[in-house]
């Protein structure tokens, strides 16, 4: 098990230096750089001003080379500064990225808990009025757009009922905990929702399968109980499934939290990352865009932890 942990980290590690070229590569062709921009923001500074600025800065340098020398600071710890905000990449990113680890930990864990109860339920009686209607819900969930089901929920909690704030990560002068739940509360429904019916369909097709299995029928031969046979017997296989598709739908999460984080003005991640590119912050910008994809590669090398401890049959294999 040792061995296929350390294998997994360094195929995840190689992955990672090649996601870290592409995104650089692709960040240095997007037009105009941060000396471009002060030439348009200051006429006063002359063509020899830029020049000099972009040898002070290394952009006169070829891709390649200025790729070493970025990959040689990160992995120092010095992602530079933010054109933006005036600070260390570092410095902004941190708040940003505990406020999306609020946001995205609860809103995965409730769109699990769920889709388990509700494949569970739907698989007792495949074709019946219930599954229907849970497999109807559940096409629904993952058909409607991000922002649509955010600006729905913002109308009429925030709006019409006036239960909860539309927006933001807390209350000007507040900032307690109890305050920042109820910023959080219509977020997270929007992302649970958004995630829950695909997680769904998902655990209520492998658990249908797992009940067809041989040692299914072994077990109702013997009387096992039907909530037996599905929470005991087959949920733990059909779990296998369902770690998959979570670790897979971990990417999508965290690029549909940069839409729902952008509607209700939440300061995360996402949102981060979308005012860097449209700013022209090329530190921030490929700093986050990074830390996106490590987070991916953690969550799917998690999976495969999961996986080893859940099948004896992958332990042996390793």
């Amino acid at each position: 098990m040792l061995r296929a942990l350390l294998r997994r980290l360094v195929q995840s590690l190689a992955l990672l230096l090649v996601l870290s070229f592409a995104i650089y590569g692709l960040m240095g062709l997007m037009p105009g750089d941060p000396i471009d921009l002060m030439i348009a923001a200051d006429p006063r500074i002359t063509s020899a001003d830029a020049a000099r600025l972009k040898a002070l800065y290394g952009l006169d340098r070829p891709l390649l080379e200025r790729y070493g020398a970025w990959l040689k600071a990160a992995l120092a710890g010095d992602l530079g500064y933010s054109r933006l905000y005036g600070r260390p990449v570092l410095e902004v990113m941190v708040p940003r990225l505990v406020n999306t680890l609020w946001l995205m930990g609860p809103s995965l864990v409730l769109a699990l808990a769920l889709a388990v109860l509700g494949g569970v339920l739907a698989a007792r009686h495949p074709g019946g009025r219930l599954d229907a209607a849970l497999n109807l819900l559940a096409f629904a969930a993952f058909s409607v757009p991000s922002f649509w089901l955010a600006l729905l929920l913002i109308l009429l909690f925030a709006v019409e009922l006036g239960w909860l704030p539309p927006g933001g990560v807390a209350s000007v002068g507040d900032g307690g905990l109890w305050d920042r739940v109820r910023h959080l509360v219509l977020p997270v429904l929007t992302l649970t929702l958004l995630s829950v019916g695909t997680f769904l369909r998902f655990t209520r097709a492998a658990l249908i399968e797992v009940l067809g299995e041989d040692f299914m029928r072994t077990a109702r031969a013997k009387g096992c109980s039907r909530a037996a046979q599905l929470w005991v017997h087959a949920l733990p296989h059909a779990l296998l499934s369902l770690i998959t598709v979570a670790a897979l739908h971990f990417g999508a999460l965290l690029s549909g939290a940069l839409v729902v984080e952008t509607v209700f003005a939440y300061a995360g991640m996402g949102k981060l990352i979308y005012d860097a590119i449209l700013g022209n912050d090329y530190n921030l910008a490929l700093a986050a865009l990074m830390l996106g994809a490590l987070l991916t590669l953690c969550a799917n090398l998690l999976a495969d932890l999961l996986y080893l401890r859940l099948d004896p049959r992958i332990r042996e294999g390793v």
